[in-house]
């Protein structure tokens, strides 16, 4: 078996951002991995990455996060853009195809990225890609994400980031009046009550809407020779992510795939969180040795 190296980091440029991306090289006969989030960073991969070191394994921070620098942060961020930075990475490493997990925002710019590149990727596991427009009830789902971009404008980090908890953490469908009642005091999660005047957050401002009120191209993504895998977390069920993983999955005519844990069951302790890291790579291992 051949063993993984050190990461290393590398850098490149894409139009209105320099993306910084890292490589631990392992196996050359094994089609190379991609860890992706959005907006959550390779910071949040490195236990996952562990788990898969009889590969090679690229991380990378989006467009407007971490070491990945926009030159116009007060500018939105889009699938599609990041579908073409994702390209251009994949492209960098010698080309695909290669096999990808995404998570979160990642695996909705992961789906552009297929519908639109889909040489580029044999395997997709789009694991709880928090889409509003596929859902029963998308105009409540649509207008709750509004809220979250409409609070943060208006008030601030802590208040952005109060509406956000509660909307990601909100049990079954959404209704407009829901979204359009006041948010949740930002001192229930311990969050500031003040306003720094930031309105550039990668989260509250350049990705949620873009991200939620994504149309996937299900007639794209059906026709394209990639295989797509929709995972939701066992302990997610009810929540916007899983319901959004749930109803592509029933878009592209296939069963969503349960992994272990919940939304972040792949942390192993990044950014204080931890799931069932163990437990979920091997799951990811499962479903990729199908492929």
């Amino acid at each position: 078996m051949t063993t993984q190296t050190a990461a290393t980091t590398r850098t490149l440029a894409a139009p209105g951002a320099t993306l910084t991306y890292d490589v631990r090289e392992g196996d050359a006969a094994q089609r190379p991995l991609l860890l992706i989030g959005s907006p959550m960073g390779a910071g949040g991969f490195g236990t996952l990455a562990g788990h898969f070191t009889d590969r090679t394994v690229v991380t990378y921070d989006p467009r407007g996060v971490e070491r990945s620098v926009k030159d116009d942060p007060s500018t939105t961020s889009t699938p599609a853009q990041h579908a073409d930075d994702l390209h251009r990475i994949i492209e960098a490493q010698g080309g695909g195809p290669v096999d990808v997990f995404a998570s979160s925002g990642g695996a909705v710019n992961a789906l552009a990225l297929v519908a639109t590149h889909a040489s580029d990727v044999a395997t997709l596991v789009a694991h709880e890609p928090p889409l509003a427009s596929p859902v029963p009830d998308r105009e409540g789902a649509l207008a709750a994400a509004k809220a979250v971009a409409d609070a943060y404008q208006k008030g601030g980090f802590g208040a952005g980031m109060a509406r956000f908890i509660g909307v990601v953490s909100h049990q079954g469908p959404f209704t407009v009046e829901e979204a359009a009642a006041p948010g949740p005091d930002p001192a229930m999660f311990g969050l500031p009550a003040e306003d720094d005047g930031n309105r550039t957050d990668a989260l509250l401002f350049q990705n949620i809407i873009s991200c939620t009120h994504f149309e996937p191209d299900f007639e794209a993504l059906s026709a394209a020779p990639t295989r797509i895998v929709i995972a939701v977390g066992e302990e997610s069920e009810g929540q916007l992510a899983y319901r959004g993983g749930i109803a592509a999955a029933e878009r592209l005519g296939t069963e969503a795939v349960r992994f272990p844990s919940d939304h972040g069951g792949f942390l192993g302790g990044e950014y204080g969180q931890a799931g069932q890291p163990e437990a979920f790579a091997a799951k990811l291992r499962e479903v990729l040795a199908v492929g």
